[in-house]
């Protein structure tokens, strides 16, 4: 028998109820634009949640790093990645200073 920790039982039935919540706003005949941005916010925030309890009790990464958010193309993902680990770099990495 597979026994769930508490935490990550929770935190999956509040991501359940966010996902048909987030279903039934998006999936009607007249979508509101500000239903549909808070079941989004609301999702993201419960996977945000059931990925940190997931974290915390097995020390697994996200599972859901690896999702392409819609809309965007594989080379305009992999350009906005870089760029943002260059600045990561830049930001983290030693300090240059000019000598006068």
């Amino acid at each position: 028998m597979n026994v769930m920790s508490k935490k990550i039982d929770a935190a999956l039935k509040d991501l359940k109820r966010a996902l048909k919540a987030h279903a039934e706003v998006v999936g009607g005949s007249a979508v509101s634009l500000k239903k549909a941005q808070r079941a989004s916010s609301k999702v993201t925030a419960t996977a945000t949640a059931y990925a940190a309890a997931v974290h915390a009790k097995s020390g697994m990464g996200n599972p859901f790093d690896d999702m392409a958010p819609p809309g965007l193309e594989r080379a305009t993902l992999d350009s906005l990645s870089a760029e943002r680990d260059s600045l990561h770099k830049r930001l983290t990495g030693p300090i240059d200073i000019p000598k006068k």
